[in-house]
């Protein structure tokens, strides 16, 4: 590393300047990954040592201008990635190896794209990913830590990162596409007929049952509302007992109201008042873009979940000019509803070679499994047939 260069390790982002860190991260337009988002988290007590999250980032700085960053941390489990890797820490114990902690790379509890190492324009792109994964090797090192993950990878760093000796673990995702639609009439004409009656079912019932969809964006987000999100996310968090995945606190919705406004959109579902939701759905939205993320509800009503999360939130990204919607993780009803599986990938580095050497020999043909697996859920797709 060049004399000019300083590698800083910081255990908050509040360490980091928010100008410093906006500039290398809003050119790629992300929410998950802006210094508000991260921080609230943060500031929140979700993303905190007492639930195995250490904020861990490294930073970059030439004098005293910040050229690069990774969002990184400590973690004490596998939970809250939506990438199960539980598989690996078994292998790990079975070697006399403690999988935990283990360093990690994403956006926290949000299994959505993008991640990279951020760096200034004008900075070489690969010499600088090589640099920073010598520095993350090292503090694995020096600490006793056995792995590196970087989860969600951009596609375009993915192949720097494997470049620098990242080894690749494809995973499935969902995402809907516009394909030149303008309004839910041409979403519908996707598909084949009898999946066109299901949907036209499925928005039927929830009609005859009283209930209209309001969707809120932006400023257009009333004050409180975030607040009555919390209270249908807590609720269905609970439903599912131990495993309802309840990361989220309530201070978190609170600082989102007053920091995140802009980069939410809210899908109101009532009997009269959008202010008064019978259920309701969060999601995450920049202009080209829309990521769903939760939802509750307080009735029970055919339809309603696939209205709430799916064909509203569709129709309104079609009326914004929106190009792409990804639903969030899981479930494999979203196929029926529009939504393609793609792959995408995590890297991993393992400091030990006997558990490198394990787990970079299963990878190949896991990979080509998954893959496998993608082609036959979108051959399924009920789509139209090409004329």
């Amino acid at each position: 590393m060049g004399a000019d260069l300083q590698a800083r390790w910081h255990r908050s982002i509040a360490e980091i300047p928010q100008p410093a860190w906006q500039a290398l991260v809003a050119p790629h337009d992300l929410p998950h990954f802006s210094w508000d988002w991260l921080y609230c988290l943060e500031i929140s007590g979700t993303v905190a040592p007492r639930h195995g999250w250490q904020s861990c980032h490294l930073g970059l700085w030439r004098h005293k201008e910040l050229i690069a960053v990774a969002p990184l941390y400590l973690k004490a489990h596998s939970y809250g990635e939506f990438v199960f890797d539980q598989a690996f820490a078994q292998v790990a114990g079975q070697l006399g190896l403690e999988y935990y902690p283990k360093l990690l790379g994403m956006s926290p509890l949000t299994p959505a794209l993008g991640y990279r190492f951020f760096m200034a324009p004008g900075e070489d792109q690969r010499s600088m990913t090589r640099l920073m994964f010598k520095l993350v090797d090292d503090l694995c090192r020096r600490n006793g830590i056995l792995s590196a993950n970087f989860l969600y990878a951009a596609a375009d760093w993915a192949v720097l990162a494997e470049q620098a000796g990242c080894a690749t673990w494809l995973q499935l995702r969902s995402e809907w596409r516009r394909t030149g639609e303008h309004h839910f009439t041409d979403y519908l004409a996707r598909f084949n007929a009898n999946q066109r009656r299901n949907i036209k079912r499925e928005r039927r019932a929830v009609a005859q049952a009283g209930i209209s969809l309001t969707p809120m964006a932006g400023e257009e987000i009333p004050p409180g509302m975030l607040q009555q999100m919390h209270g249908f996310y807590s609720a269905h968090c609970a439903r599912w007992g131990p495993w309802g995945s309840k990361y989220l606190t309530e201070d978190f919705f609170r600082l989102a109201e007053q920091r995140l406004r802009r980069h939410l959109a809210l899908f109101s579902a009532h009997e009269g008042d959008p202010l008064a939701p019978v259920a309701m759905s969060l999601c995450l939205r920049n202009d080209h873009q829309l990521w769903g993320r939760y939802w509750g509800s307080d009735v029970e009503v055919s339809g309603l979940h696939f209205e709430t999360c799916y064909y509203t939130p569709i129709a309104w990204a079609l009326e914004q000019g929106i190009e792409q919607f990804d639903p969030g993780a899981g479930g494999s009803h979203k196929q029926r509803r529009g939504f393609r599986a793609e792959p995408f990938s995590c890297l991993h580095r393992w400091l030990d070679p006997t558990l490198d050497q394990l787990l970079r020999s299963w990878l190949p043909p896991a990979n080509r499994r998954l893959v496998a697996q993608i082609n036959v859920l979108n051959n399924r797709l009920p789509l139209q047939s090409p004329s």
